[in-house]
Formats: structure tokens, C-alpha cells, sequence
């Protein structure tokens, strides 16, 4: 698992994170305690891809296009 709080993840990091506690989970060789640990880190990486996604949606929505199908009407948006 990553040393990085969940919270500043790029959503590559935190699906990268989430397949892999996926994949111990499906093994099935986790103590009790340990699944129960990687479940709720696993719920808070899908909820981490969730916000980057909808922060994408957000940022495309605010694209609009042209007659042409060309981009216009462009808003500003925070990139960062």
C-alpha cells in the first residue's frame, strides 16, 4: 500500500492502490482483521476515483462545441 494519503492521489495512484487491495481480497489468503482493514482502505480509494471523475465530467462539461464540432465557448476552470 502507498505511503501517500488517499486524499492527494491522482486518480491513476488511487485505482493502481484499489486493484491491488482487489486482487488480495480475491485471494483470499488475508487474516480477518486485515481484510476488514483493506475493505475500508479499498471503499475509500473507489471514493477517491469517484471525486477525480466527476471532477473530469465537471471540466469537460464546460466545453462546449462549435457548428463545426470544433471546441467554443470555452469557460474557464481551475486546472490545478
Amino acid at each position: 500500500m502507498s505511503e501517500k494519503p488517499i486524499n492527494e492521489m491522482t486518480f491513476e495512484e488511487a485505482l493502481a492502490e484499489l486493484e491491488g487491495v482487489v486482487t488480495r481480497l480475491e485471494r483470499g489468503d488475508v487474516a480477518l482483521d486485515d481484510s476488514i482493514r483493506l475493505y475500508e482502505r479499498g471503499a475509500a480509494l473507489r471514493a477517491r476515483c469517484q471525486q477525480k471523475l466527476a471532477e473530469a465530467e465537471e471540466k469537460v462539461s464546460k466545453i462546449t462545441l462549435g457548428d463545426g464540432g470544433q471546441p467554443a465557448g470555452l469557460q474557464p476552470f481551475d486546472a490545478g
